[in-house]
């Protein structure tokens, strides 16, 4: 009664579609949840994700928890996410993505989570990483460190959304920088993102810490473009 007392008073609403809530529903509705575009990626590491990377940079494994599509529920989603503070969504997926990368073999041979990283103006305006909350509960399910100091953004870019692959190495390549770069010696690092598209971001992360003797690199996302 004091659950349905409070919902009527402070509504919670489906990340997806925005109708309300159930009481035994949690960010996104059972509707929704039963509709999304699950790739199941982590179970086939010849997957659509894997394969933005062939012939550009080593990658042990790599997925997408969704595929994303323009006007779809996923786009809603992230979308709720990056511009309207709803960082539930990324801990939603990333508790959701966790407990499947633990059964998987090679993921659960990860030894740190690391986010791609926000330029420290774009945090403070947006006043948080959207990529975090997912990373963290990635990183708790495996029982590794979530690390965010080591790989950091150096330079502010424009927004990568409508540059092709090679426009947008052009701008990302010298981006980010590392540091502390000990606190990664000879690990198996899971790069976590949102969204990927052309890769060009991942790629560029990937390749900084791999400067980094003895890395090894793996990537997550919540979706991916098709």
């Amino acid at each position: 009664m004091f659950h349905d007392f409070i919902n009527l008073l402070y509504p919670r609403f489906c990340q997806s579609c925005q109708k309300t809530l159930l009481k035994n529903e949690n960010v996104i509705c059972t509707s929704c949840l039963h509709e999304l575009p699950v790739t199941n990626y982590h179970a086939d590491n010849e997957n659509a994700t894997s394969k933005v990377f062939y012939g550009r940079i080593k990658i042990e494994h790599a997925t997408s928890l969704l595929l994303f599509e323009k006007k779809g529920k996923v786009q809603q989603l992230i979308h709720n996410l990056k511009y309207r503070g709803q960082e539930e969504v990324g801990e939603y997926l990333g508790k959701w993505l966790g407990k499947e990368l633990l059964m998987t073999p090679g993921y659960n041979e990860v030894t740190a989570v690391v986010p791609v990283p926000l330029h420290k103006k774009k945090f403070k305006r947006r006043g948080y990483n959207q990529v975090d909350l997912f990373g963290k509960q990635i990183a708790l399910a495996l029982q590794v460190p979530y690390v965010d100091s080591v790989l950091l953004k150096k330079t502010a870019t424009t927004s990568q959304t409508l540059k092709t692959r090679l426009m947008r190495w052009g701008t990302i390549e010298e981006s980010f920088t590392i540091e502390n770069p000990e606190l990664l010696k000879n690990a198996h690092v899971l790069i976590v993102d949102d969204l990927v598209t052309t890769g060009a971001t991942l790629e560029a992360c990937a390749g900084k810490l791999l400067e980094i003797p003895g890395v090894k690199i793996s990537v997550a996302t919540m979706a991916i473009a098709v």
